[in-house]
């Protein structure tokens, strides 16, 4: 049975698609089959598997809009067990099209639509944009949990409280099942107070929902500032294929394993 599992923050910049493409392709490198939905109109999880426009003439705004289903915008990546969903540009204009069509439930477009394709999956990994508008609802409704990237930042716990009050309600109005996976700290750097300051109050308030990996040293699973991780998604592709041995393609190792350990 497929777990389904959400990148969702709305805030940019905090490594969304990052954790979305690095995450996926570590499951899939763990020999599971795993599938990547871009539904980021930005296209970044889709460009940073190395595909461009030209490699593909659907994508997810044409299975949300019902023009085309799931498994006929399916792409093979670089890696053998790692398919992807691409996203477009369009799908800016998704709300009015919804709207435009009258889909009833618009909320749960996603999840009817992933019923196609989930059990082909081990994993399905959904990268959701930088808002908490139709899209990301859609995510969220569709999945069975949500990881939260934070990045270690000035102002990095700033609207949380709004995603956590947004899941909370999607939770219990839409999805039940819908629980928090985790959050994930990003772009950490061990020589920065601020990065160990935000890990700090990450630890007081969601200790329970930090990662951590059994037989690592260090308690608290974090993303580190990492150039090798920043430069992969300019050659089209995840950290594994660039930079294996890199401190970001470990951190990422690290969080699918996991993840495979709590099953």
């Amino acid at each position: 049975m497929s777990e389904i599992i959400a990148i969702a923050n709305q805030k940019g910049g905090v490594g969304k698609t990052t954790t979305a493409v690095n995450l996926a392709a570590s499951l899939a490198v763990a020999e599971k089959k795993v599938l990547l939905i871009d539904i980021d109109p930005q296209a970044n999880a889709t460009t940073g598997l190395g595909f461009v426009r030209s490699d593909y003439e659907y994508n997810i705004y044409h299975v949300l809009i019902g023009r085309k289903k799931m498994s006929q915008t399916i792409l093979k990546s670089n890696i053998d067990m790692l398919d992807l969903v691409p996203a477009n540009i369009g799908l800016v204009g998704l709300e009015k099209d919804f709207y435009d069509s009258g889909i009833e439930k618009k909320e749960l477009v996603l999840k009817e639509k992933l019923d196609e394709v989930k059990d082909r999956y081990d994993y399905i990994i959904i990268d959701s944009p930088p808002a908490l508008g139709p899209i990301t609802i859609n995510a969220l409704s569709a999945s069975n949990s949500v990881i939260i990237p934070i990045q270690c930042e000035f102002y990095a716990l700033e609207g949380l409280a709004q995603l956590l009050n947004t899941i909370k309600l999607i939770k219990k109005t839409i999805n039940p099942k819908l629980s928090i996976k985790g959050f994930l700290p990003t772009m950490y750097s061990a020589q920065n107070n601020l990065s160990k300051n935000v890990l700090y109050d990450l630890q007081q308030h969601f200790s329970s929902k930090l990662f951590v990996l059994e037989e690592s040293e260090e308690k608290y699973i974090v993303i580190p500032r990492n150039v090798k991780l920043a430069e992969s998604p300019s050659f089209g592709k995840p950290i594994l294929l660039y930079d294996i041995k890199s401190t970001g393609s470990i951190a990422y190792q690290h969080l699918a394993q996991s993840i495979l350990d709590a099953g």
